[in-house]
């Protein structure tokens, strides 16, 4: 089968969840025998298209001048150099399906291509920016969670609040016309999708409650590629280890709506009976240097800042933590390190929020607590360090994710209903 990945932005300029996941399912599907070709946008001046290859599988490159928050806004109605280069791509992979993993600053015209050239489609739901334009359900101006549009009013406070401006919001009520022209248009994607994947139910709900046919969309959990002896590995770790000091980790975005400031604040304030706890947090501390000049000062000595991690590090923090902690505090939709904390047979303290609390089983492969709130993740943190018997009671009921090829098998066997196509 000939497949075609289209997403907003790729490795190595960007590194995220979608990305990562996007090159996963990619090298497993070349693995399987497709023929697989990927289409993303990059930020750069002026225009252009460029090739490689990486593990069989062919990237383009495509871009129309550098990413800004307006530009990627206005180019969801109008960027026709994107549009040609993406109908160049169509003509070379002749593929025999479609897709789509995100559509942030790409022309919505690219659905007009696929409907020209008779390609189905289908879609995976990332985010909320189908819906949410600030794609996370967290406003720029307060930094509280949102339920979604009213009458995209409050999206027009989001949107100047973002642009530094939010005092002039009541002064532009008309701005909520393309704000809800745009949802409507991206609404009729979704429609026209032959199915729409979410990675969760949590996700699968909440997109059916803002109206998306409940019908066309199916839930797929991502998978992970993992090295198999992991868990095995860290258990002997364990084991030779009992006299160290109690680790625990966070790995993710330094970005407020990820609560690391929460975390910070409930380790600092753990009574001092536990003088061998310590905290690692792994992220790139340069995206947001505010935020992460507030997170240090939070910090006290038992703090560790790691920095970005590459992916082998990353295995090799897990293995030395004895519980990863993910603090956020919006409506995450998978969140792929509790499954890269699972594979390495690590519980998890997270959120009772949304997909996380989906995830998480508690008192059984790890703790939930109410979001936003540093007194109950350093209650659960707290717990944690006074019973031996929960932690091992946790270890053990730690269950391994989903490998990325049976992932992948599960996702053929979505294309083969959608284009009718044999297995192979």
């Amino acid at each position: 089968m000939r497949i075609l990945h289209l997403l907003h932005q790729f490795m190595p300029q960007h590194v995220g969840g979608v990305e990562l996941y996007t090159h996963w399912l990619a090298s497993a599907q070349v693995q399987q025998g497709h023929a697989v070709t990927l289409f993303h946008r990059r930020s750069a001046a002026g225009t252009g298209l460029q090739h490689d290859q990486q593990e069989g599988v062919n990237i383009w490159a495509a871009w129309q001048g550098e990413f800004t928050p307006t530009r990627r806004f206005m180019q969801t109605f109008y960027a026709p150099a994107l549009r040609s280069q993406f109908r160049q791509v169509l003509d070379s992979a002749r593929p025999d399906i479609v897709h789509i993993q995100h559509l942030m600053g790409l022309p919505l015209a690219l659905i007009s291509e696929l409907q020209a050239h008779r390609l189905p489609f289908v879609v995976t739901l990332w985010d909320f920016w189908w819906v949410c334009a600030n794609a996370q359900l967290v406003t720029n101006d307060s930094g509280k969670l949102c339920a979604g549009p009213r009458a995209y009013l409050n999206c027009v406070r989001c949107a100047l609040a973002r642009a530094g401006q939010p005092q002039f919001a009541p002064a532009f009520p008309l701005l909520a016309l393309p704000l809800a022209a745009r949802a409507r248009s991206l609404r009729q994607v979704l429609s026209a999708a032959t199915r729409v994947i979410a990675p969760a139910e949590f996700v699968r709900n909440w997109y059916a409650a803002h109206g998306l046919p409940a019908d066309n969309m199916i839930v797929v959990p991502p998978g992970l590629p993992y090295p198999p002896e992991l868990r095995h590995r860290r258990q002997a770790l364990v084991a030779e280890n009992e006299k160290r000091p109690l680790r625990f980790g966070y790995i993710g975005g330094i970005a407020p709506q990820k609560g690391v400031h929460i975390l910070l604040q409930a380790f600092r304030d753990l009574p001092g009976t536990w003088p061998q706890i310590e905290l690692h947090i792994a992220g790139d501390m340069n995206v947001d240097p505010v935020y992460s000049e507030q997170l240090r000062n939070l910090a006290d000595s038992r703090v560790n800042f790691l920095g970005r991690l590459d992916r082998q590090t990353i295995w090799q923090m897990l293995q030395q933590i004895d519980l990863l902690v993910v603090p956020s505090i919006w409506y995450e939709t998978f969140t792929f390190v509790i499954s890269e904390a699972f594979a390495a047979g690590v519980p998890v303290l997270t959120t009772r929020l949304g997909v996380m609390a989906e995830r998480v089983r508690h008192e059984v492969d790890g703790l939930l607590v109410v979001p936003d709130d540093a007194v109950a993740l350093r209650a659960a943190m707290q717990r944690f360090c006074q019973e031996p018997a929960l932690r091992q009671k946790l270890r053990q009921g730690v269950r391994p994710p989903l490998t990325m090829r049976t992932h992948a098998n599960e996702i053929t066997v979505v294309y083969h209903q959608v284009t009718g196509k044999e297995l192979t």
